[in-house]
């Protein structure tokens, strides 16, 4: 008998992973955030990358082998502010 995956399992660890990746970019985006209220252009870059990361643990959903989950990676944004 071979070893059995949990294939849901795998993708709930993916997303928890991808989650742990993108915590610290969401904090800095909070400080940018923070740092520039008085601008609305900005503040829409912002709230976009921000948007950007908090969609990059759907993208587990579609994925269908354990090499794609072990490939998956967070979006590359432009510099943050």
């Amino acid at each position: 008998m071979g070893i059995s995956i949990d294939f849901t399992k795998a993708q709930e660890i993916t997303r928890e992973r991808l989650r742990a990746e993108r915590t610290p970019l969401l904090q800095a985006l909070d400080v940018a955030q923070l740092r520039n209220l008085a601008d609305p252009v900005v503040l829409a870059d912002i709230e976009a990358k921000k948007q950007v990361l908090r969609d990059a643990t759907q993208q587990v959903d579609g994925l269908t082998t354990l090499d794609e989950l072990k490939a998956v990676q967070l979006p590359v944004l432009e510099a943050l502010v």
